[in-house]
């Protein structure tokens, strides 16, 4: 017997063929879908919960667990169901829990704090830990050298409230600055940064490291610095879910959960196999898929726990970088309530 998952990919994103490489090409678009129906050997087929699983970009590494998942047949090992659309940054994912267009959110750390703005969300589980896996990017030729050349430079972030945002102000507050010693410019998707760096509309912008060695590779970016060698305790990503959800079906949060945590000791486990089925994801040539797996993977929780200090970073940040007034109590954002015991 055969078992089923959907699941939404950019369209393109099943070929990897090279006209959809991420950057710089299909950097330009990704708002057309299709849809594709993953057959597996998981077993014998059960009625699968169809659930939504919304990223808040699209393609990290840290966020393929959905693709490999799928791939293997773990999700439908869980019984579980994918229906996974992708936005342009946290706020816009922070919309669609309000919207109450998605059961589950993979995010950022720092967007945690809309919790206390009154979105109907917690989160569950950590993704990844400290941000080995996010770079900024300048222009070929930008006469920024060094990271102490970034005072004062306009870089373009994703949204307000986002991880892009958190990693500048944060980076500038580190090196003697303040928070507003790099103006952030909220652009949208990576495809409107891209091309305002192209422009001189900002002197860099916030992207995975992985996507900076593509740009360096095709002569198109050079890749400044990358924020893990600044910043260690942290939680970069963490999954979200709606209190509709932990409420009315813990069973499928639980599932999810402890699905996810198959799929991270699969690619743990498994270079080779992660980095072909990543790549079909992020588009990404194999020397820098390669590169990324062994950038990211010493940062994803094995887990998904929460920890006291990385919390407390995060908790620090919000009044300081402006994304909330005071200090909330962290233990109001999130949850452990429905990971394996």
């Amino acid at each position: 017997m055969i078992a089923s998952t959907l699941l939404i990919f950019p369209l393109g994103s099943l070929t990897g063929s090279k006209k959809n490489a991420p950057l710089p090409s299909a950097i330009r678009s990704g708002r057309r879908w299709v849809s594709a129906h993953g057959v597996t050997d998981a077993g014998p087929a059960t009625a699968a919960n169809k659930i939504r699983v919304g990223k808040s970009v699209t393609q990290p590494l840290a966020f393929a667990p959905i693709e490999v998942g799928l791939a293997k047949g773990i999700w439908a090992k869980h019984q579980l169901e994918l229906e996974v659309p992708i936005f342009a940054g946290d706020a816009k994912l922070q919309q669609a829990f309000v919207a109450n267009s998605v059961d589950f959110g993979l995010g950022s750390g720092p967007a945690m704090g809309f919790v206390v703005k009154g979105v109907p969300a917690k989160a569950v589980g950590v993704i990844a830990n400290q941000p080995l896996s996010m770079g900024l990017v300048v222009g070929p030729s930008s006469a920024i050298r060094t990271p102490s050349d970034l005072k004062g430079a306009r870089i373009g972030i994703s949204t307000e409230g986002s991880l892009t945002q958190w990693l500048a102000r944060e980076f500038s507050r580190q090196m003697g600055w303040g928070s507003d010693g790099i103006k952030a410019v909220a652009l949208g998707a990576i495809s409107a940064q891209f091309a305002a760096l192209k422009r001189n509309q900002v002197d860099g912008f916030i992207i995975s490291s992985s996507q900076g060695y593509l740009l360096e590779k095709q002569k198109e970016g050079r890749l400044l610095l990358a924020f893990g060698n600044y910043i260690k305790d942290f939680h970069t990503h963490v999954i979200f879910a709606t209190a509709d959800m932990m409420q009315k079906r813990p069973d499928q949060v639980r599932r999810f959960l402890a699905g996810w945590i198959d799929v991270i000791a699969f690619m743990a486990a498994n270079k080779e196999e992660t980095v072909r089925i990543a790549r079909q994801v992020t588009g990404l040539d194999e020397d820098i898929e390669r590169r990324e797996y062994d950038e990211v993977m010493p940062m994803m929780s094995r887990d998904l726990r929460f920890n006291a200090k990385a919390l407390d970073v995060i908790g620090d940040s919000f009044p300081e970088l402006e994304i909330l007034p005071k200090k909330p109590d962290m233990a109001t954002l999130f949850t452990e309530e429905f990971l394996p015991k």
